[in-house]
């Protein structure tokens, strides 16, 4: 008997940010049939109430530091602030949403980062999703709303990238479902040309994926993000789609598949 389907949806910082464009894409993501799962980040947010409160944001190639506390302010902000916010909206549009992080349920536990180059503080790597206890939720007709934040099973929160918290959730979940990653974010799609936002690749297998390595095309932030798409697809999620909001809706063609 073939699985049913669920979608897993990551919006990333600049939606987050423009009120009008969350709120489009709420009413895209409501309007997704069958059964859901958001994923949210929230780094530009945390970045500006911390400044507010005095506390300067420090990176290193493009990652957070996570000191104790900006892991306050995170908490605050993803947990509270930016979680909530998304979770009344959702309400708003009839669809029955659930707040998480990573402890709620332990749903997914996380190993903090060991320090090698950067101690990069209180940040964690996904070690399990309890996939059974999320199913729960969405078999009694919840939609979990995840942020990025995870913990260690024994008291401690760690801030996880939520790109990475997207795909082990469908890991997880692939076990009972057949899942498809949307990474919902400014660009069209994986762009052949940097500077032409029209030159999307409309699909992307193991093998261009090679070529397109080789040629360079796939750079800097794509390659993070691509190589957690093929570790997803090889672990047993079914489809993976990256472009803007649009590519929700049926009438959108315009944007990148990715698949082994």
């Amino acid at each position: 008997m073939p699985k049913e389907k669920l979608s897993i949806v990551k919006i990333g910082g600049n939606i987050i940010e423009d009120a009008s464009a969350l709120a489009d894409f709420l009413k895209l993501f409501s309007g997704l049939e069958g059964k859901k799962i958001l994923v949210h980040g929230g780094g530009k947010r945390a970045t500006h109430i911390a400044s507010k409160l005095g506390i300067e944001s420090q990176m290193v190639n493009g990652r957070r530091i996570t000191d104790a506390e900006t892991l306050e302010v995170i908490t605050m902000v993803y947990g509270g602030l930016v979680n909530k916010n998304i979770v009344a909206q959702l309400q708003a549009l009839s669809i029955d949403a659930i707040g998480l992080t990573g402890a709620d349920a332990n749903s997914i536990t996380s190993d903090k980062r060991p320090v090698k180059e950067v101690d990069f503080g209180f940040v964690g790597d996904v070690k399990s999703v309890a996939y059974h206890s999320v199913n729960k939720l969405i078999e009694a007709n919840f939609t979990p709303v995840f942020c990025a934040i995870t913990h260690d099973g024994k008291g401690q929160l760690l801030n996880t990238n939520a790109d990475t918290i997207t795909s082990q959730i469908a890991i997880g979940m692939s076990e009972l479902y057949e899942t498809s990653i949307y990474y919902c974010f400014e660009l069209n799609g994986v762009l052949k040309d940097i500077n032409d936002k029209n030159s999307v690749i409309k699909h992307i297998d193991t093998k261009l994926y090679g070529e397109l390595l080789e040629q360079g095309i796939i750079a800097d932030g794509m390659l993070p993000k691509l190589e957690n798409c093929f570790d997803a697809l090889n672990n047993g999620v079914a489809t993976i789609n990256m472009g803007n909001t649009s590519m929700l809706t049926q009438e959108n063609d315009n944007f990148t598949a990715i698949t082994l």
